[in-house]
């Protein structure tokens, strides 16, 4: 998200992990939540090239896959806009069918309301026994840690995802169900 306040500190992390993969993330509302005109086309090109060229030079490489924030560009006026952008970056969209996307994993589906159930360790172990299938997977989640004078409405559920991703049952059930943890960049190897 080249558009967040920790930017350059999401870089620096990138970095010092040269195996992880590090995706474009288009955001036109940003954390103070500004409004954009999605109906406008050019500006969405517009924006998506600024993003891109961006991160590229943050980072010196262009992203392993491209999302949107909030899902923008799977509204259906801009799917296929974005397929014809992303394209020539030759990784994959989120939506475009080359991996399945699993995005339940969010402990608040409605605005501001907490549901910790939906990032519990009996909740993520269901959803990898029933929604993971053969092929790849994207498996949506937003973990991390609060951050002093930085309060976003989706905070101590970060922390609530953190613990969940990292308990040993869910290490265990991934081993039970042969799951190989992968990412984007396996993802390219496979297909070069």
């Amino acid at each position: 998200m080249v558009t967040g306040a920790a930017v350059h500190e999401a870089v620096a992390l990138a970095r010092e992990h040269p195996d992880l993969a590090v995706g474009l993330h288009w955001d036109v509302w940003g954390e103070d939540e500004r409004w954009f005109d999605l109906d406008d086309v050019d500006a969405v090109r517009d924006e998506f090239h600024r993003q891109v060229e961006l991160f590229e030079r943050l980072t010196g490489h262009p992203p392993t896959h491209v999302d949107s924030h909030r899902h923008a560009h799977r509204e259906q006026h801009l799917m296929p806009l974005f397929q014809e952008l992303v394209e020539p970056l030759g990784v994959p969209l989120r939506g475009d069918g080359s991996v399945e996307f699993v995005g339940g994993f969010y402990a608040q589906w409605e605005w501001q309301v907490t549901n910790l159930e939906y990032v519990s360790v009996p909740f993520l172990e269901r959803m990898l026994r029933e929604e993971v299938a053969d092929g790849w997977t994207e498996f949506s989640c937003h973990p991390g840690y609060r951050s002093h004078g930085y309060t976003p409405v989706y905070d101590r559920e970060r922390e609530a995802e953190v613990a969940t991703l990292t308990d040993r049952r869910i290490a265990a059930v991934i081993d039970d169900l042969g799951i190989e943890l992968c990412n984007y960049l396996d993802f390219a190897a496979a297909f070069a």
